[in-house]
C-alpha cells in the first residue's frame, strides 16, 4: 500500500460522520483495511449491539512495554450549529483544515496512521500500540471493554498518550467528572390549592440551591490546585424539566448536574452531600404532606482525573516528544484517567486547540498537524533506542 500522508488520511477520516449517537464501523473498517495494507493485524471490541467497535493494534515486537497511541473516533453533533463549510467534507483555507472533528480529535488519529509505515519499516525494539475508541464524547464509555480485556494479558503497555488537542504542549492532569440526575417525585393538585401538594420544582430549586452552597464550600482557598484552570472543583446544573401547566403544581421535576473535580477529590462526596440534605431536610417535609414522594439521584456518566507526577518516566518520555518540559493541565477530561487506573500511566498531547472542538467550523492547522508528524518521528526513534 502506498503511503498516505495526515492531511490527506483526515481527510478521509472526516467523510465519517461518526457522531457519538451513530454508528462509527465504517471508519474503523477503514483503519483495519488501512492497517492490514501494512501488515499490521487489529483487534475489534464491538459494544452490545455490535454497531460501534474500539480498534486496538500492535507493532513491533509482542513483549510488555511500548507505548499506546490513542484517540477517540466520535465527534459531537453539528446540529444548530453554524458552520460555513460542510462540517463532513474537509475544507482547507488558508493553513488551516476545517471539518468535525479536525481538532478533536481526527487530526491526531490522521498522523498516527501517516506514521504507521514508519513504524513498521524501523526495527522497533519496544512495540508501539494502537487505541482507538467510541463513544468517548458521553462520558469515556466505549474504551471501558477494551481496557478490561488488555488489564488481563501477559504482555502490558508501559506508557499512553492521549492525542487530545494541547496545541502539542505537553499535559499531566486534567479533572475528572461525575455527571448525575436528580429526579423529584411530588405529589399533584390544582395550584389553588398548592398547600396540599407537594411541588417538585420548588423542592428541586432548593436542591439545586444546595448544589450552588456545596459549590462555595469547593472553591474555599484551602481545596486549590494552582496547576489548573479554575484551580478547585467545580458543581453546575445544566438541564431541568418540570411542570405541565402553571395552575397544576407540578408532581415531577428532574435536573442533571456535573462535579468537575481536581483529581485528589472524589466527586462522589457531592452526591452524596446532596442526597444527605434530600434525606435530613425536604423528604420529611415532602413525605409529611404526600406519603409516596421521593428524590432520587442516579449516575449518568462519570471517568476519573488524571495527575501523572512529572518526575515519571511517562512525563519523562513526553518531554521528549513536545520538545518542552513546561507541563500544564487541561480543563477539559480524557481517557488518561481510565488508562491510568488500568496501570498504564498515560499523558496528553495533540494537535489543535479545544478552543476550536465542538465549535461549528472546527479546525486543525497544517502546522499542528506536520508538528504531529513530527512529534511521531521521534516516538519512533524512542522505541527503537535512538532516543
Amino acid at each position: 500500500m502506498s503511503e498516505a500522508s495526515s492531511r490527506a488520511l483526515l481527510e478521509r477520516l472526516i467523510g465519517f460522520a461518526t457522531v457519538s449517537r451513530d454508528s462509527n464501523l465504517e471508519l474503523i473498517r477503514f483503519i483495519e483495511a488501512y492497517l492490514a495494507g501494512h501488515g499490521v493485524q487489529s483487534e475489534l471490541f464491538f459494544n452490545e449491539e455490535g454497531t460501534k467497535a474500539n480498534l486496538f493494534a500492535t507493532i513491533g515486537p509482542l513483549i510488555s512495554g511500548g507505548v499506546v497511541l490513542s484517540g477517540h473516533t466520535d465527534v459531537v453533533p453539528v446540529d444548530g450549529q453554524a458552520w460555513t463549510v460542510d462540517p463532513f467534507q474537509m475544507t482547507e483555507k488558508e493553513g488551516r483544515l476545517y471539518g468535525r472533528g479536525t481538532a478533536d480529535m481526527k487530526g491526531f488519529i490522521a498522523s498516527v496512521l501517516a506514521a504507521v509505515p514508519t513504524f513498521v519499516q524501523r526495527p522497533l525494539l519496544t512495540p508501539v500500540h494502537l487505541a482507538f475508541s467510541y463513544d468517548e464524547e458521553i462520558g469515556c464509555l466505549g474504551v471501558r471493554p477494551m481496557l478490561a480485556e488488555l488489564e488481563k494479558r501477559p504482555f502490558k503497555p508501559r506508557l499512553c498518550l492521549i492525542g487530545e488537542p494541547t496545541e502539542l504542549k505537553p499535559v499531566l492532569g486534567h479533572k475528572g467528572k461525575l455527571a448525575m440526575r436528580c429526579e423529584v417525585r411530588g405529589a399533584a393538585c390544582h395550584s389553588a390549592y398548592a398547600p396540599y401538594g407537594v411541588n417538585a420544582i420548588e423542592y428541586a430549586a432548593q436542591l439545586i440551591g444546595r448544589l450552588g452552597v456545596i459549590g462555595e464550600q469547593l472553591a474555599h482557598p484551602d481545596h486549590h490546585d494552582s496547576r489548573f484552570d479554575p484551580p478547585f472543583s467545580t458543581v453546575q446544573t445544566g438541564v431541568i424539566k418540570g411542570g405541565r401547566a402553571l395552575n397544576i403544581v407540578p408532581a415531577e421535576c428532574e435536573f442533571d448536574f456535573e462535579v468537575r473535580a481536581l483529581p485528589d477529590f472524589d466527586a462522589q462526596v457531592v452526591a452524596d452531600q446532596l442526597q444527605a440534605y434530600a434525606q435530613e431536610n425536604l423528604l420529611p417535609k415532602m413525605r409529611a404532606v404526600q406519603v409516596d414522594t421521593d428524590i432520587r439521584l442516579r449516575p449518568l456518566s462519570a471517568y476519573p482525573g488524571l495527575a501523572t507526577p512529572p518526575e515519571s518516566e511517562a512525563a519523562r518520555l513526553l518531554a521528549l516528544l513536545s520538545n518542552s518540559s513546561e507541563f500544564g493541565t487541561v480543563a477539559f477530561g480524557t481517557e488518561g484517567g481510565l488508562f491510568d487506573q488500568a496501570g498504564i500511566p498515560t499523558v496528553v498531547c495533540g494537535p489543535g486547540s479545544m478552543d476550536q472542538g465542538h465549535k461549528p467550523d472546527e479546525f486543525v492547522s497544517l502546522e499542528q498537524l506536520s508538528g504531529c508528524d513530527a512529534m511521531l518521528v521521534r516516538l519512533a526513534d524512542y522505541l527503537c533506542g535512538a532516543g
